[in-house]
């Protein structure tokens, strides 16, 4: 399918690896100029050369707003528009909500939240002028139920429940606002990888009992939805959260 994303100017923040990286490998696919941000300048020139494509790399610690607003001022003094903006990069830390400090309570929001809805915010700015634009929060099905890390989880809500709030405002003017929410995504730099080395019988038993599909999901799952909901074949898709989970979120809707 032509999801007609030919030279459309993308930014994905956390696009040197993992899901990032593989939606970035999409975009390029469809011939958009892609533009990946991540800390770490060894693994963006790495994943530049790695897609092998319409790359442009931007090193940004996206927890920090002032890097935030020279990682958007940079893109704009380079590509001109923004089409197209994946908030992708998070983490979680922290464990048990009586046991996990405020201060890694207020990084995780830093990080997986904050971030997203400042350059959410900053690149409204830009997309209103064109009339037009896409942004894509990933957030997770955690953020929908419980599970997973109680950091991760509420920045997670709290991401989802931003998604909505923002496309219902901006709908108007062009810009359409939506989430995904994967489930287990198994991937060379990812958490899932660690712990199924570490226990082959114990995560092949959580695969069995928690998904229903029977195995983890693949960083490519989630990026095909990307594109398809960064494209005009998603046109009337706005403030929409989408499992992408082979099943494993226990929610009717």
């Amino acid at each position: 399918m032509d999801l007609q994303l030919q030279g459309k100017n993308v930014l994905i923040t956390g696009g040197s690896m993992g899901i990032g990286k593989a939606i970035a490998k999409v975009f390029v696919a469809e011939g958009a100029n892609v533009s990946i941000a991540a800390r770490r300048i060894e693994a963006l020139t790495k994943t530049k050369e790695e897609l092998n494509g319409n790359v442009s790399i931007f090193q940004a610690d996206i927890s920090n707003e002032d890097e935030r607003e020279k990682l958007i001022q940079s893109f704009i003094e380079q590509k001109g528009t923004m089409d197209v903006l994946i908030n992708n990069a998070g983490g979680s830390n922290g464990g048990k909500a009586v046991e996990t400090e405020m201060s890694l309570f207020y990084e995780a929001l830093e990080l997986n939240y904050f971030s997203a809805v400042h350059l959410s915010k900053l690149a409204v700015e830009r997309m209103k002028t064109a009339g037009t634009g896409a942004i894509i929060n990933i957030s997770s099905i955690f953020g929908r139920e419980s599970g997973g890390k109680v950091t991760y989880n509420n920045a997670k809500a709290a991401l989802i429940s931003f998604t909505k709030s923002l496309a219902d405002e901006v709908i108007s003017s062009g810009i359409r606002v939506n989430s995904i929410a994967p489930g287990s995504i198994l991937h060379e730099t990812g958490n899932w990888k660690k712990r199924l080395e570490e226990n082959p019988e114990g995560i092949q038993a959580f695969i069995a009992n928690e998904i229903p599909a029977g195995r983890f999901g693949t960083p490519e799952e989630i990026a095909n939805v990307a594109a398809f909901l960064a494209s005009e074949k998603a046109s009337w898709i706005v403030g929409a959260s989408i499992n992408v989970d082979g099943g494993q979120s226990r929610m009717n809707f």
